[in-house]
């Protein structure tokens, strides 16, 4: 085998798997994700060269969501979507735990009357609740 071909059981770099696998667009993307604490390699902030391999857990926040998916394989090259996705395997508890905050956030969403923008008192009275729900 070259060393241009993809090996599903080797060693890569943190960044380069998460550029690979498309859980972000470009390397440096990747490298301020995991330098800003978004990423998580088995419990612990990792530096962008730490080595990957498969059977490792790795965290990605984008707020307000949150993943926590599990290695399968590494690709040294990025991938189309469909082979990105063989690449890892989300854990069943956080897509549980991204579905009730996606729920709660399209719970949280204000429905405007009509439309333009607000008047006077139509902006005191939003304003006044949101203070009253964020004091109970």
């Amino acid at each position: 085998m070259s060393t241009s071909e993809d090996n599903t059981h080797a060693a890569l770099r943190v960044d380069r798997w998460l550029w690979a696998a498309r859980w972000f667009k470009t390397r440096a993307l990747a490298v301020a994700a995991i330098d800003n604490g978004r990423v998580l390699l088995n419990g612990e902030r990792p530096k962008p060269a730490k080595a990957v391999h498969p059977g490792d857990t790795i965290e990605v926040r984008r707020p307000p969501y949150s993943w926590t998916v599990t290695v399968i394989g590494t690709s040294a090259k990025r991938v189309s979507a469909k082979l990105a996705a063989q690449l890892y395997e989300e854990t069943s508890s956080s897509t549980e735990a991204r579905e009730r905050l996606k729920q709660q956030l399209s719970l949280q969403l204000v429905v405007e009357t009509r439309p333009g923008k607000p008047n006077k008192k139509e902006r005191r009275a939003r304003e006044q609740l949101k203070r009253n729900h964020e004091q109970a």
